[in-house]
């Protein structure tokens, strides 16, 4: 899983767990981390590394939303959401348990969902203020959702639309890869939109297919690829696995059939651009090399199709705010302090 997310999501975790600065490098420490990202410009983390330091802190607070609301969720509150949910004979039935189920055991959030105008609107409702960081519980809790209802009736359920409620953040532009579909922001309530003949799908998962489930959550969650639906999705899909030989704008347009025109069009239409796509995928892959792999610098660069090695430290520089290097010996410090 070639993905990477904002320190955003890093930064706001720890802010409904108060922890000491030692403590909190610990963690990081642990999660493959370098604390040096805390305060690097557009610093970023691989999807595998926040999953790992989320369930840390889940661990360590017996409190599978760490922070996030006045009561915790004890270990095993998932497990049991799902085991109430899997007998349910549609994702209709099984959405109503979702929902009651959070009733039961959170006082100050929950769910509601209706169905309106051929769509299913899934809404977060809160009673009070979370006590953890607001916009993070809005994004986690709404990936939950829809991560559990995916997996349920085995098939990729994709967003029509997303409302946020709440201000348009700076990793905005993550946004296209985990909640795939259009957004708007400073909306009533933070809510998710999909086909409504959906719901009408039987339940396919048993509690066999439960564990692996549980043991790769949240990772699962973040980044879901609908190549078949959203272009920007074929476009990265592409370049992962024909940047060397097929990257440039010419060579993808032709290889998804269609004009640089209408690529562009098409792309433009989900808020982005093809240099946008490329250049978060470049991004991305970069990341994972350096603190995965102990690959030279001038083979990345290569790999990545850049000229030189001081024209992938410009790009990359421009990218996260630190150079290549920067990330690999912050990598190497945290491997040798292990």
């Amino acid at each position: 899983m070639t993905v990477t997310v904002s320190m955003h999501f890093v930064n706001e975790l720890f802010r409904g767990v108060p922890e000491s600065e030692a403590a909190r490098e610990g963690y990081l420490a642990r999660a493959g981390i370098s604390p040096f990202l805390l305060t690097a410009p557009h610093g970023r983390v691989t999807v595998e590394q926040f999953a790992t330091l989320y369930r840390l802190l889940v661990n360590a607070y017996d409190d599978e939303t760490p922070g996030f609301f006045a009561r915790p969720l004890r270990s095993g509150t998932l497990k049991l959401l799902c085991l109430s949910v899997l007998e349910a004979p549609t994702l209709k039935v099984a959405l109503h348990r979702y929902t009651l189920f959070f009733r039961i055991v959170l006082d100050d959030f929950g769910y509601e969902y209706r169905v309106e105008d051929g769509l299913a609107r899934v809404a977060l409702v809160e009673h009070r203020p979370p006590a953890g960081s607001r916009i993070l519980v809005h994004e986690l809790m709404l990936k939950l959702f829809h991560g559990i209802a995916s997996w349920m009736v085995a098939r990729k359920i994709p967003p029509v639309m997303m409302e946020c409620a709440y201000a348009q953040p700076s990793h905005s532009a993550d946004y296209l890869y985990f909640y795939p579909g259009k957004v708007s922001f400073e909306r009533e309530q933070t809510a998710i939109y999909f086909d409504a003949a959906l719901l009408e799908q039987p339940i396919r998962q048993t509690k066999k297919h439960l564990g692996a489930f549980l043991r790769r959550a949240p990772a699962d969650w973040f980044y879901v690829s609908f190549e078949d639906r959203l272009v920007s999705h074929r476009v990265r899909e592409h370049l992962s696995r024909h940047l060397a030989t097929s990257g440039s704008v010419h060579d993808v347009a032709r290889a998804l059939h269609m004009s640089v025109r209408t690529l562009s069009r098409r792309l433009a239409a989900e808020g982005t651009h093809f240099q946008a796509v490329k250049d978060e995928f470049r991004r991305d892959f970069a990341i994972q090399a350096l603190t995965r792999s102990e690959r030279p610098l001038l083979a990345i660069a290569d790999e990545l199709g850049f000229q030189d090695l001081a024209c992938f430290s410009r790009a990359f520089k421009g990218w996260t705010g630190n150079s290549p290097a920067a990330y690999r010996r912050a990598s190497a410090s945290l491997l040798q302090s292990a």
